[in-house]
């Protein structure tokens, strides 16, 4: 039996989402229609958006579906003269960091936005960037940046918030909320929550007027006229029905039962090898996710020779077709070339018991065992 703990990759589908999807795929209709059977498809993508607007703690006003994070982000991105983020950011934000001539901003060892070496009001008028959590390392943004952050020139209305790690694992997904104007920008993808591929949301702030941003798409004025073309009803119906279950976990103190286990996981890796570091051991973490750096046994050939012994990890995001290369985010963090190159991130899921957990950290410790061997 293989078991699969890469679940910050894509998360297995929900029983709810296929059920959702299954019977989305009888209604005829296109939403745009106004005839009964366009509004059953139409009255199909308000439950959705009602459904995604729970998770995300939002008004269903807000919420705005696109094909994936990456386009809610393009999205922001094609109307923003500057923007920035940090270094360890996702790679669908990082490359516009770049491509917009901005410096990525430093990291501390922990993997917290630091912003001391930041001018005053040296970032008005850009967009930022703030991750909630990260997906290699599962590190949290402490709550509190907004000071930090309107020294530096940002007012909430300029912050972006990549929420797709946090959704439906931690409750506060950290978005900035104006006393007055647009509450920041969030992203959400509903592979991450147990939704389909090719599916997610831009949520955007109640004074949002898409007339006053250019559209993602043009063409057939879908989702107020923000993103046209045809929505994909089937999608969208099993995205809001993974978020509604979601809530539902999160309220149920699932993952509370997850972070125990992944406890569980990384001091039965400790007893089996007292060099491996354990990034982010010491903050606020996401409750699935155990990164960790064995120095000297490379994470690639780890991920094959667990793969081969029936388990799913990923040695860094699985979001870049397929590629391994150094980490990043952890030589942002200070790592060196080495250690990072030497880092795997197990992720669990919500019903991944203690006994997968133990299974693999014994498999895991023989491997080391025979590696430390043959390098002997």
């Amino acid at each position: 039996m293989r078991i699969y703990l890469d679940h910050n990759a894509t998360t297995p589908l929900r029983p709810e989402a296929r059920a959702a999807m299954l019977a989305a795929m009888d209604l005829a209709g296109n939403p745009s229609s106004v005839h009964a059977e366009g509004r059953a498809a139409k009255m199909l993508i308000e439950k959705a958006r009602a459904q995604v607007a729970g998770l995300a703690r939002c008004d269903v006003s807000e919420v705005i579906f696109t094909s994936g994070a990456t386009e809610a982000v393009a999205g922001v991105v094609h109307d923003a003269a500057q923007v920035c983020g940090a270094i360890i950011e996702h790679e669908a934000v990082r490359v516009w960091c770049e491509d917009e001539g901005m410096r990525l901003l430093p990291v501390d060892r922990n993997g917290h936005l630091d912003l001391t070496g930041v001018a005053d009001g040296a970032l008005a008028g850009a967009i930022v960037f703030v991750q909630r959590a990260n997906s290699e390392t599962g590190v949290l943004q402490p709550n509190g940046l907004e000071g930090e952050l309107e020294r530096v020139g940002i007012t909430a209305s300029q912050v972006f918030r990549d929420a797709v790690q946090a959704a439906g694992k931690v409750a506060d997904l950290g978005r900035w909320r104006a006393a007055q104007g647009r509450h920041a920008f969030m992203a959400l993808s509903a592979h991450k929550v147990g939704g389909p591929k090719g599916v997610g949301a831009l949520i955007a702030g109640p004074d949002y007027n898409p007339g006053g941003m250019s559209a993602m798409l043009r063409g057939g004025g879908q989702e107020s006229g923000r993103r046209a073309g045809t929505e994909n009803v089937i999608g969208i119906a099993g995205f809001g029905a993974a978020c509604e279950a979601a809530a539902r976990d999160l309220s149920n103190g699932i993952w509370e039962r997850v972070a125990e286990l992944r406890n569980v996981l990384e001091k039965a890796l400790e007893a089996g090898s007292k060099k491996t570091i354990f990034v982010g051991k010491d903050v606020e973490r996401l409750p699935n996710t155990a990164c960790f750096i064995t120095p000297g046994w490379r994470g690639d050939m780890q991920v094959m020779q667990m793969d081969l012994a029936g388990f799913a990890i990923s040695a860094g995001s699985a979001c870049s077709s397929g590629k391994v290369a150094t980490s990043r985010v952890l030589t942002a963090m200070g790592f060196d070339d080495a250690e990072a190159a030497c880092a795997v991130r197990v992720s669990l899921g919500a019903d991944t018991t203690e006994e997968h957990v133990l299974r693999f950290a014994d498999a895991w410790t023989a491997k080391l065992k025979k590696h430390e061997a043959r390098a002997a």
